[in-house]
């Protein structure tokens, strides 16, 4: 755990999982979607993109497909684990559009802002 992190918990009460390490995501770029107070967006949410959450999520100001080499980014596409913030999750749920959440691996953090059963509506498998 990186200084100024919270405790590493996923939102079923266990260990919080690794969620893509490729690519690599996290606030800390760490591969999981830890958390604490110098994350403003609160990126606790692992969630499996899809082409119309990367849609619905650039028309928002955030545009997470297109490549970023400057910051090592390569851009997402639809499949890939990326840790989201709670807030845009929300709205993406609230537009009927939210991507799917690997629930292992989505910090219990998220739940101060959604509900575990909308979290267990939209659950994948984690990988083995």
């Amino acid at each position: 755990m990186t200084e100024g992190q919270v405790p590493s918990v996923n939102v079923l009460g266990g260990r919080l999982q690794s969620c893509s390490t490729a690519p690599m995501t996290g606030f800390w770029r760490d591969g999981c979607c830890n958390t604490g107070p110098a994350d403003r967006g609160r990126h606790t949410v692992c969630a499996v993109v899809s082409a119309g959450f990367l849609a619905f999520s650039a028309e928002r100001g955030n545009d997470l497909s297109t490549p970023r080499p400057e910051f090592g980014f390569a851009g997402l596409k639809p499949g890939d684990r990326w840790c989201l913030c709670v807030d845009r999750w929300a709205e993406a749920l609230a537009a009927g559009i939210a991507p799917q959440v690997v629930l292992d691996a989505t910090h219990e953090a998220a739940l101060q802002t959604v509900k575990l059963a909308d979290l267990r509506a939209h659950a994948v498998a984690a990988r083995a």
